[in-house]
């Protein structure tokens, strides 16, 4: 037997039932050395670990990463927060890009999508995916002395998925955690019970929940005034509105930060952000909207990193609303829209191909072998006669003023008039369009028809579960179907990746047959950094910025 043969079956003694099963998935060619290394981090096993059954695999080894400069001040642009920052309810980029540098996750994302453990040094589920063990980093402080222990992680996910409190995060944990459900079983290990299985369950405590942040069990509110967390850099000065500045902190368990300092400036609009940028007043922007990432790809200074993401936006239409009724009518509207001229045109190229559900193609589960929808105008003329709305009909298409929403929505008009269907546009700001994001007080959730904008998951959870099943709190479309929650929940509980693979082809169908919602297309995220920036990592979830130097 060759020797790594011998290596990989000595190492899959030690493996469980599931993780063996990914291996078998590796070795029979069904599952490529990316969805390898992201499923079985996801089932907690090490990177090193999995990247040297790779190596044995002959499919390749780990690139060691380039270690940068050391020193200086970066400074970053981000959109001003919208309001006093709490990362249990915070919900918008300006906060969490802060919060991101001070405080910590239990693990984290990668650029291909493998989880990186941080707070936490391993995890694993029991045999149905219901009780997850997360065993804690030790040596590990907050700013202010505190030992970091199981305490705290029990404290700081008993705040988030408290139904009572004002938690952002209800949405990842509605139906997944319950408060009193993350139990401590000594001072560095916690039993996650969940409320149903779950087969990828680490993402929902990753960085990928950006409110999942560890926070001191003593922890009681006010956080700008600390800015406390376990992270690479502590707070130092914090102005409301104007910015914020931290420095390196000492006393990190990891290694320590290149940058000796970070500097915020808060921006009102990408516009100011863009010049000052330009002008080199900031170093880095949070990422920037497509319909102006032309002024920065166009700069001899300036570097955009594209990370293909998940990032969406969701065209819902109303099931329990005429003509919408009719899935006819909805297949129609979907066939009608040209989505090459939306991602090479609207999007200059830089998008995904989207096919009528969440399944995004950076998803490793996608079935791409599911045909995929293009424009037929002829079939969806002929759907809207068999529908009983041969003449067309009318209909208002509300939706929010955000980066490419509404030059999407214009097109969507063109298309839509192409087969005798007359679309009104009510184009609003932000807080109109989402209300108090309730039914009956939401123009978002009570429109007939709308586009919502989604941001970056790793895993699709969120996206099948909250906007599609019939109880989902983000449910625009109203669509109510007991064949599609049964395969989300089959979806969702699945430890397997086969299993995974051969339920996410089910749904794909029933939602291109359905067609509750149009996924047109997933943009990437656009990051632009001056030329001299370097070490950003490429994730879509946000800044990290403890490894950036600047030459």
């Amino acid at each position: 037997m060759p020797k790594h043969f011998r290596m990989i079956d000595a190492a899959r003694r030690n493996l469980t039932a599931i993780e063996n099963s990914a291996v078998d998935e590796l070795l029979a060619g069904r599952m490529g050395r990316r969805d390898f290394l992201r499923h079985g981090s996801v089932l907690g096993l090490s990177l090193p670990f999995l990247g040297s059954l790779v190596t044995a695999a002959g499919l390749g080894t780990q690139q060691a990463r380039a270690e940068g400069k050391p020193g200086g001040t970066v400074r970053a642009g981000v959109a001003t927060p919208g309001g006093a920052i709490d990362p249990v309810t915070y919900y918008d980029s300006g906060s969490y890009q802060l919060v991101f540098q001070t405080a910590e996750f239990l693990c984290v994302t990668q650029p291909d999508l493998t989880l990186k453990p941080v707070l936490a040094e391993s995890w694993a589920p029991n045999e149905d995916g219901s009780v997850w063990t997360f065993k804690l980093r030790k040596g590990v402080k907050f700013h202010n002395g505190e030992d970091f222990k199981a305490d705290d992680v029990v404290a700081t996910f008993d705040r988030l998925a408290d139904p009572s409190g004002a938690s952002n995060a209800l949405s990842v944990f509605k139906g997944l955690l319950s408060k009193g459900g993350t139990q401590k079983v000594d001072d560095h290990t916690v039993a996650f019970h969940l409320d149903a299985p779950n087969g990828s369950f680490p993402y929902s405590v990753s960085i990928d929940n950006y409110n999942a942040v560890i926070l001191p069990a003593s922890y009681e509110g006010d956080y700008e005034k600390t800015f406390e967390g376990t992270g690479p850099f502590r707070l130092e000065t914090y102005t409301p509105k104007v910015g914020a500045t931290f420095v390196r902190n000492p006393d990190y368990w990891g290694e320590k930060a290149l940058p000796d300092r970070l500097e915020f400036k808060f921006y009102g609009d990408v516009q100011p952000r863009i010049l000052a940028l330009q002008a080199g007043e900031v170093d880095i922007l949070d990422a920037v909207p497509l319909d102006v990432s032309q002024v920065v790809l166009n700069s001899p200074d300036i570097t955009v990193l594209r990370v293909a993401s998940t990032a969406h936006r969701q065209l819902h239409m109303r099931c329990d609303t005429g003509p919408f009724t009719d899935k006819r009518v909805r297949q129609a509207l979907a066939l009608c829209i040209d989505r090459s001229k939306l991602v090479d045109g609207l999007c200059r190229g830089m998008a995904a191909t989207g096919n009528d559900s969440p399944f995004a193609p950076a998803f490793p589960a996608t079935d791409k072998t599911v045909p995929q929808r293009v424009q037929d105008l002829a079939k969806a003329r002929q759907l809207l006669e068999a529908a009983g709305v041969a003449g067309g009909f009318d209909i208002t298409l509300t939706t929010l003023r955000y980066s490419d929403i509404p030059g999407y929505a214009q097109l969507f008009q063109n298309f839509a008039k192409k087969i005798g269907a007359r679309v009104a546009l009510n184009i609003e700001d932000q807080d109109k369009y989402y209300g108090k994001a309730v039914f009956g007080q939401s123009d978002w959730l009570d429109s007939p028809l709308g586009i919502t904008d989604y941001a970056h998951r790793s895993v699709p959870n969120v996206f099948l579960k909250s906007p599609l099943v019939s109880d989902g709190p983000w449910n625009a479309a109203h669509f109510k179907s007991p064949a599609f929650d049964g395969m989300v929940t089959s979806y969702l509980k699945a430890l397997d990746v086969g299993a995974q693979r051969r339920t996410a082809s089910d749904i794909q169908r029933l939602l291109l047959d359905e067609t509750p919602v149009i996924f047109s297309y997933f943009p990437d995220l656009l990051v632009p950094v001056r030329k001299n920036v370097s070490g950003l990592p490429p994730i879509a979830a946000g800044l990290l910025l403890d490894r950036v130097s600047l030459s």
